[in-house]
């Protein structure tokens, strides 16, 4: 079987392209880029999203700025450099992805500072070396996660899995972290039917996941996310996995709003619930979840989020874009280094730092 997966992310010399995902999945509408206004208002809209996705485009929408502008000289580059890092870093505050892959471009441009012959066309050079490696490191990040998190499922057994939100190859530069081993089990024979929870208010989960896993060619089926418990209590659903956008240092897990209450679910119904993410979604700084900053968003997404007036425009209305699931109802985190089982704060160090 061949797996077919959208394409989230591509770039030319001169501009970042990005499959526009709040288009999706009447319209694949690509957008080319070109300013740094235009590349913050992708990242803030939620158009490129999933927090591999967002650091990838951040580097390459640093790049990108930096190229466009003929600077006097590299110090002019450098104060310019530092602005953007910044505004970039300010669109959305949840994804650690998103400050890591700013950080390591950061790490490269100081590096080609301090050589002796250094020129605008030679530094250029080396963040669009970097961009393209960010890039590379995290498709083949997608297969290593992707073959870890195959060990888990028995070839021989049918699984029902759900999923919440979107982390597939909409959410990455390949396979995804969540839906990794989903996809590449499906091209080795593996029978899954999955069920993609909605995900409110923004509906990542129909409109981003079901998209692309039946794009794929695998089985999937939608849920309204107040469905959750009834389909596992039926039986359904054998496991859970889903994705992350920052992973404290105890293992606490910040992903899509919902998440938590997932997990809290299986846990009743003992079933296995599996968090899926590359090492650089862990944020070691951060020892604990209640410590992880969870980005506040539009009011309007709730009530008014696709056109339709659903609520009263004189009612307050509460809109966090994530929560955090606690380590103990995590079953075990895969990385691309391999899997965490009931994570802790000395097991993610050791798994991480060796």
């Amino acid at each position: 079987m061949h797996t077919t997966i959208p394409v989230s992310i591509q770039h030319d010399p001169v501009r970042l392209v990005l499959l526009d995902q709040t288009k999706l999945p009447e319209e694949e509408l690509f957008l080319y880029l070109d300013s740094r206004d235009s590349i913050y208002e992708a990242i803030k809209k939620l158009r490129v999203r999933g927090a591999p996705a967002i650091g990838i485009a951040a580097a390459y929408g640093m790049y990108v700025c930096l190229a466009r502008q003929a600077y006097p000289s590299l110090e002019a580059m450098a104060h310019d450099f530092t602005a953007l890092k910044q505004y970039f870093a300010s669109s959305r505050p949840t994804a650690v992805n998103l400050f890591w892959a700013l950080e390591r471009m950061q790490k490269r441009f100081d590096a080609e500072l301090r050589k002796q012959e250094i020129s605008r066309s030679l530094m250029l050079k080396a963040l669009l070396d970097e961009s393209n490696a960010i890039f590379a490191e995290d498709q083949a990040m997608s297969i290593a996660i992707g073959e870890h998190g195959l060990k888990l499922f028995d070839k021989s057994k049918h699984w029902g899995v759900m999923t919440h939100c979107n982390a597939g190859g909409l959410a990455t530069s390949g396979y995804g972290t969540a839906l990794a081993p989903l996809y590449l089990g499906h091209e080795r024979g593996y029978r899954f039917s999955v069920y993609s929870n909605e995900t409110r208010p923004l509906l990542q989960g129909s409109r981003l996941t079901a998209y692309e896993l039946a794009k794929g060619g695998l089985d999937v089926t939608i849920l309204c996310d107040n469905m959750a418990s009834l389909v596992m209590k039926e039986g359904k659903i054998n496991a859970v996995i889903v994705g992350a956008d920052r992973i404290a240092a105890n293992g606490d897990a910040a992903n899509k709003i919902g998440t938590s209450g997932v997990a809290i679910l299986a846990n009743h119904y003992g079933i296995p619930f599996y968090v899926a993410a590359p090492s650089s979604t862990f944020d070691l700084a951060t020892k604990q979840g209640d410590d992880i900053e969870i980005e506040q968003r539009d009011a309007e997404e709730v009530v008014n989020g696709f056109g339709k007036r659903t609520g009263p425009k004189d009612v307050r209305v509460y809109n966090p874009a994530f929560d955090v699931t606690d380590a103990s109802l995590i079953t075990a985190i895969i990385t691309e280094k391999g899997i965490i089982e009931h994570p802790t704060t000395e097991k993610v160090a050791k798994h991480l730092l060796g």
